[in-house]
């Protein structure tokens, strides 16, 4: 099951495409160049980055993936997941990602 965090990251060049990204994401069509950015999936990492293509794989239909953030590229993603964990240091110290975004 997919589920959005209610504090969604857009990168810039995904900010006028968002909510058709997050309808075809949602509806399980697929997307050109859209990553998710999502909590990890292994409990010793903090996010997966990924095509939001994977998604439509039959595993993740069975998975829960939290997605908290979308970005246009996975170069834009990498420099989005860098400012949310600046941003989550800078106003916790720490960096548990989960609790921030919950």
């Amino acid at each position: 099951m997919i589920r959005w965090t209610n504090r969604l990251y857009i990168g810039e060049k995904m900010e006028k495409k968002k909510e058709k990204a997050i309808t075809s994401i949602n509806n399980r069509k697929a997307t050109y160049g859209v990553y998710c950015i999502a909590f990890a999936s292994h409990p010793d990492n903090l996010f997966d980055i990924m095509d939001a293509n994977e998604l439509l794989f039959p595993h993740y239909k069975k998975s829960d993936i939290h997605i908290v953030g979308l970005a246009k590229g996975k170069e834009e993603a990498i420099d989005l997941v860098h400012d949310m964990l600046m941003e989550v240091y800078h106003n916790t110290g720490e960096f548990d990602v989960r609790s921030y975004f919950t």
